[in-house]
């Protein structure tokens, strides 16, 4: 899991990077889409599984929203310093529970409401609205933070709709779908916006699929080896990496409030995965 954190942390800086050589978010999401396929497509190929799955439409959703979801997060993470941008994603906790409430009828807890309550004041302590906090020293835009929770609530209904699909798809298959669904919808939006990246930006759109991969293989390891509560609670030295990170390759310091936002945030979250009956 910590192998999982530091390789989605260095995606965020290869993607910050690549956005300030002047490529266009829907040309990272393309690069990323095309390396993840490949890789996808050799897994399944690998473990000899049907490689369109068997529910075809639920995951056929479930690749569709993820690809707007991250266009979402990759819009967050090029206009945000990298640990704001990083913290909004653990927003998802949150989104998750109330859709599992909709859509799977789980029962609400009274610690997955204090989780959102907590969720909800540290948005509201990183995004710093005028009409609470006066004239804010934000750095960054009211849509790029936007753009952050728009990217957490879609990855929530992508969770969701994972959790349906686990009952009779392979991990391989639904992550297949992911990059299938993204690279040709980010080709057409793209349009004539695509910049020939020199060698350098390309190396760097290369490791973006690769960290993202290397993220997602160490996910994959920790859930198999640990109990899920203890795997994703290490998840949030994330947030930590990408601040030191943040610092060492774009020189930024968050501020005072949003350390107490990311507080709030993660201590919801850890709320939500450790509470017990």
């Amino acid at each position: 899991m910590i192998l999982s954190a530091f390789g989605f942390a260095l995606m965020a800086v290869c993607v910050k990077y690549a956005s300030q050589q002047e490529i266009p978010v829907l040309e990272i999401v393309a690069a990323r889409a095309i390396v993840s396929l490949f890789l996808s497509y050799i897994d399944i190929r690998r473990k000899k599984l049907n490689l369109l799955g068997v529910r075809k439409g639920l995951l056929f959703a479930r690749g569709l929203v993820g690809t707007f979801a991250l266009f979402s997060v990759y819009y967050a993470l090029t206009h945000m310093p990298l640990a704001e941008a990083t913290v909004l994603q653990y927003l998802h906790p949150m989104f998750t529970a109330v859709l599992a409430v909709i859509f799977l009828k789980e029962k609400m807890k009274w610690p997955v409401l204090i989780s959102i309550v907590f969720s909800f004041i540290g948005l509201l302590c990183i995004a710093r609205p005028d009409f609470l906090f006066g004239v804010s020293k934000i750095q960054f835009s009211s849509l790029a933070v936007l753009a952050a929770t728009v990217g957490a609530f879609g990855s929530a209904v992508a969770y969701v709709l994972v959790r349906k699909l686990n009952e009779t798809e392979d991990p391989s298959v639904i992550i297949f779908y992911f990059p299938l669904i993204a690279l040709p919808i980010s080709i057409v939006l793209m349009g004539d916006q695509f910049v020939l990246p020199d060698l350098r930006s390309s190396f760097v759109l290369l490791l973006v699929g690769i960290f993202t991969q290397v993220g997602q293989v160490g996910l994959t390891k920790s859930m198999q080896t640990e109990t899920a509560s203890r795997a994703t609670s290490l998840s949030y030295l994330q947030v930590a990496i990408a601040a030191i990170l943040g610092w060492l390759f774009f020189n930024e310091v968050p501020d005072f409030w949003v350390w107490i936002g990311a507080g709030f945030i993660l201590l919801g979250a850890l709320i939500n995965i450790f509470w017990k009956k």
